[in-house]
């Protein structure tokens, strides 16, 4: 997924200094951004109190849309570096094209997982013909520095493992969960669960009291440590958790995101994760001139151009509030 701002604003993230090293209730609002063609997004990170969670850098909900008279989403070819892209789909299809050669149709509750590397670049769309409806959730992983260079691939995981209890089934997306570990590679200790509840479900999910955690709420009606979450916002949990209160007043839908606080500072500029403004300027220099990043075949148009940088330098920092 990319990021479509014109306007590409530098965020600064990564260190220790603002995790929360308790537990805290702390609601985020979404901002909302036009994708492409006909799809508004609901951007939760980067977000103006809370930059990333664990390693997790950008989360985009869209939907439910109806566009059975719409193209939908329609991503042209973009680059990214130094990140994992997850896509997660609750309905319709994503055909996910990239310059690896890689053709995958990702469908609801299958996990496309895109490691960029060094340099990667890609395409998505909904599929002619495509379904009704189309929700989902776009979301990055910060690579460490050790893993930052690899070399780029995409794999594509239809069948997850769940772990379950009494009115709930959560899929294990990445990292692991109660023992349950997905087959999606991850470079950091983290967790991505998305969690089915049935209506009048309540339990407590076990956690990992290291991890910094947020639950994004993708559908219906629930209460997560006995605050309302509502579809489109996420709530920051903080650290120091064993276990997590669910309670539903109709059947839900919701995100569980976790890991260990994401100790390097970092550079996040449009679709690239760096250390250095140089880093980052030579990776728009190499996009824009068709050096590095590769070719996105059997799309039907050209790739996007990079915005324009910011005239004020760029530099790593912390989690600046």
């Amino acid at each position: 997924m990319s990021n479509l701002d014109r306007q590409a604003v530098p965020t600064a993230c990564g260190g220790r200094g603002f995790v929360v090293a308790e537990p805290v209730r702390e609601l985020l609002s979404p901002r909302r951004v036009q994708l492409g063609e006909s799809t508004e997004v609901r951007r939760l990170l980067p977000n103006l109190g809370r930059r990333m969670v664990g390693a997790w850098a950008f989360v985009d909900h869209y939907g439910p849309d109806d566009i059975a008279d719409e193209p939908g989403m329609q991503v042209p070819p973009h680059p990214h570096m130094g990140l994992q892209t997850v896509s997660w789909l609750h309905e319709g299809e994503v055909l996910h094209r990239d310059s690896t050669g890689s053709l995958a149709t990702i469908r609801p509750r299958e996990l496309g997982l895109m490691t960029s590397g060094r340099a990667i670049s890609h395409s998505e769309e909904s599929p002619r013909p495509h379904a009704r409806l189309l929700h989902g959730a776009q979301l990055w992983v910060a690579l460490p520095d050790a893993h930052r260079h690899v070399e780029p691939h995409f794999q594509h995981h239809a069948n997850l493992p769940e772990v379950t209890a009494p009115g709930l089934t959560a899929t294990v997306i990445l990292g692991s969960l109660d023992g349950a570990e997905s087959p999606g590679t991850a470079y950091t200790p983290i967790v991505g669960a998305d969690l089915a509840l049935s209506r009048g479900a309540e339990v407590s999910l076990p956690l990992n009291r290291d991890f910094e955690y947020a639950v994004l709420s993708m559908s219906g009606e629930a209460h997560v440590d006995g605050v309302p979450v509502l579809p489109g916002s996420m709530l920051y949990l903080g650290c120091g958790r064993t276990e997590l209160p669910l309670r539903a007043a109709s059947d839900a839908g919701l995100m569980l995101l976790g890991g260990e606080p994401f100790e390097e500072e970092l550079i996040m500029w449009w679709n690239f994760i760096g250390r250095t403004q140089e880093e980052i300027e030579a990776a728009r220099n190499d996009w824009m001139t068709g050096s590095r990043f590769g070719e996105v075949r059997g799309y039907d148009g050209g790739p996007l151009a990079a915005p324009q940088l910011p005239p004020v330098p760029l530099k790593a920092r912390g989690r600046v509030r």
